[in-house]
């Protein structure tokens, strides 16, 4: 099917461009303070979510390559933010957990809080079945 754009307001691809790039722009705002990016916030995020999941599993859930997601955890770990703790049947493998201190247990709450306070601001002009129905086909688009 061939269909004839009149701007680049009609291409999902642009729209869907543009949208990725506003939320990420006020994730990144709203991280600094922390001294984390946006895929580090994410990986926390996730991280915090399933204790013990493998990098693999993570790459594939954020939709990440292996060598993004190694080398983001790798700064996550230098500055205590993680560990990695070797599966006990196959080495190869590490499951990653938050690294508990008390600063960092500190901070977990306030960056949840940063990505709920991003996601009301990016969704405040809809009604809930508009979000409801923006997730679904969000969902159904990846």
């Amino acid at each position: 099917m061939d269909i004839n754009y009149k701007d680049e307001n009609d291409s999902i691809v642009f729209l869907l461009a543009k949208a990725n790039q506003k939320a990420q722009n006020e994730l990144k705002k709203s991280l600094k303070q922390y001294g984390i990016t946006t895929v580090q916030g994410l990986l926390l995020g996730l991280i915090s979510i399933e204790e013990g999941i493998t990098a693999s599993e993570i790459g594939k859930k954020l939709v990440l390559d292996n060598a993004t997601v190694s080398g983001v955890l790798e700064r996550l770990a230098s500055s205590n933010w993680i560990i990695r703790k070797p599966d006990k049947k196959d080495k190869r493998v590490s499951h990653i957990h938050l690294l508990h201190t008390p600063e960092k247990d500190k901070i977990m709450p306030l960056l949840k809080d940063s990505f709920k306070s991003v996601q009301e601001e990016l969704l405040q002009n809809y009604t809930l079945e508009e979000r409801i129905l923006l997730k679904r086909f969000l969902r159904d688009f990846i």
